[in-house]
């Protein structure tokens, strides 16, 4: 997977969407990279957990946060984190 292009600093943001896609693949490139390196992928997930729930903190505030993680269990329950095939 190839790095996405950085742009100009003087370009406005790119939208919320095309961030999150962005976002998404450099982690992917480095997931990819660090497992290559013989990174576990527990461990790998433990520390992206750690490194985004503490992101989120530091921006929206531990209430916040600890608010949103509360729903998390049911969306796991529901599938949304699951990557399964489609089956045709």
């Amino acid at each position: 997977m190839s790095r996405p292009a950085s742009s100009p600093i003087a370009h406005d943001p790119l939208p919320d969407f095309e961030q999150k896609q962005t976002a998404l693949s450099y982690l992917s490139e480095a997931w990819a990279e660090a497992r290559h390196d013989g990174v576990d992928g527990d461990c790998l997930a433990q520390a992206s957990l750690f490194t985004a729930l503490a992101e989120l903190v530091s921006t929206y505030g531990e209430d916040a946060v600890a608010k949103f993680a509360e729903g998390l269990s049911a969306r796991v329950r529901n599938g949304e984190f699951s990557l399964t095939l489609a089956k045709q």
